[in-house]
């Protein structure tokens, strides 16, 4: 359904002068992310940039990032690696988890064995 994507965080639903609204940022600073290759927008089809929620949301990371003294390239680095970290760290906790449940199931079938003994 059509009105699914507006609670869709990935669609491009922003224009390029929406976002740079929103974002209180020229649109050549948005342009210029897309040219150095660290947010890469959607386009619509006649070539106009369309960005998403997320997209906006890397785009005030690195923004804050950038007034803090680092570099774009730098700052978007420090984004992937932190979702990067977020993953690895999501995955951990599934694996703990599969684990856990593991040693459950051995735990019960051990004491099934040792009733019957």
């Amino acid at each position: 359904m059509a009105l699914d994507r507006l609670d869709d965080p990935d669609h491009p639903t922003y224009g390029m002068g929406q976002a740079a609204e929103l974002l209180d940022v020229p649109p050549a600073f948005l342009r210029s992310l897309d040219a150095a290759g660290l947010l890469t927008p959607s386009r619509s089809e006649g070539g106009h940039r369309r960005y998403s929620r997320n997209q906006l949301d890397r785009v005030v990371a690195l923004r804050a990032l950038a007034d803090e003294g680092h570099t774009l390239a730098s700052a978007a680095e420090i984004l992937d690696l932190r979702a990067d970290l977020d993953h690895e760290r999501a995955r951990t906790a599934e694996v703990v988890d599969e684990r856990d449940e593991a040693r459950r199931e051995r735990d019960e079938a051990l004491g099934a064995l040792r009733a019957r003994e």
